[in-house]
């Protein structure tokens, strides 16, 4: 069922849109704009309705947050008041609401702008899942990999939870190019990622192409020598795979991988830890590739063989 979230600082009035919507969706309410924001923030809403008028922040205020917060930014909202004049309306349109109502609510109207929106939200999230597929693996493309990376340090941070991140390479890969053409260069690129990801199947892991031959991977709860074990896991799993390389290089296709594992805290920038995995990466290639070089935030670090 999907779930809608009210935000009105009218009780009388946030009840009185609940009756007209429970029937259908799952409706919360929140009497304070700030306290909506935080719940809008913390879990799925398919459509919010906001009231434009309330004691702690204005509607159009709380609107513009929305649209500049990646966990809502794609949630519709629809604008609620009772003033019915043109400019209201313009502003908040303008200002990326999809919809305004005014009150006093009339229930046929109020349950068909809500159907309609959000069938609409169904199909933009649909689009916009296609458009973040690579479709060379199957698996996120980069695109999809900036916005999941920002959501999950956020989740890691907000949690108090481990988060990891690394990167993999495939080794020599432009040899085997060179030598196979690119068409069977495509097919390796594939199958690296259909077993790398066949790994990474949690709700808290991440598995996608940063680009070329270049993967990223997020885990969230691991520490640092287990998340180190795993990878060397998926780095034996492809080795595995038995792809003859060019024998000048190596019998099999390989890959080596970098990361690194820290406790997110203020202050703390993802950016920087990615780095760090990237460096952890070059060592990887730099002490003989196929392998795993792993940093426990700089105060450990590990290495295959």
């Amino acid at each position: 069922m999907d779930k809608i979230l009210i935000i009105e600082d009218s009780l009388a009035q946030a009840e009185y849109l609940k009756s007209i919507l429970c029937k259908d969706y799952d409706v919360t309410i929140c009497l304070k704009g700030e306290e909506g924001f935080r719940k809008a923030k913390g879990e799925a809403y398919s459509l919010i309705f906001l009231d434009i008028i309330m004691p702690d922040v204005d509607g159009f205020t709380l609107l513009k947050k929305f649209q500049e917060t990646i966990l809502t930014k794609y949630t519709p909202v629809i604008l609620v008041s009772g003033l019915a004049d043109v400019q209201h309306e313009e502003k908040g349109l303008t200002l990326g609401a999809v919809d305004y109502i005014t009150k006093p609510f009339s229930p046929v109207i109020v349950r068909a702008r809500a159907n309609i929106h959000i069938k609409l939200h169904h199909y933009q999230i649909q689009f916009m899942q296609q458009a973040m597929i690579d479709q060379l693996t199957g698996v996120a493309n980069r695109r999809r990999y900036e916005d999941e990376s920002i959501l999950k340090w956020r989740e890691a941070t907000r949690l108090g939870l481990t988060f990891s991140v690394c990167m993999f390479d495939i080794d020599k890969f432009k040899v085997y190019n060179d030598t196979f053409g690119h068409p069977a260069g495509d097919k390796v690129i594939a199958s690296v990622a259909k077993t790398a990801s066949s790994f990474l199947q949690r709700s808290t892991d991440f598995f996608g192409r940063y680009g070329g031959e270049e993967f990223v991977a997020i885990l969230i709860g691991n520490d640092a020598r287990s998340a180190f074990e795993f990878l060397k896991t998926i780095r034996q799993a492809v080795e595995d795979l038995h792809i003859p390389h060019d024998p000048s290089v190596s019998p099999w296709v390989t890959i080596s991988i970098g990361g690194v594992t820290l406790l997110p805290k203020d202050g703390d920038t993802y950016d920087d830890y990615l780095k760090i995995a990237d460096n952890m990466l070059y060592r990887a290639k730099h002490n003989g590739r196929n392998m795993v070089v792993w940093s426990d935030s700089g105060r450990e670090e590990w290495q295959e063989r």
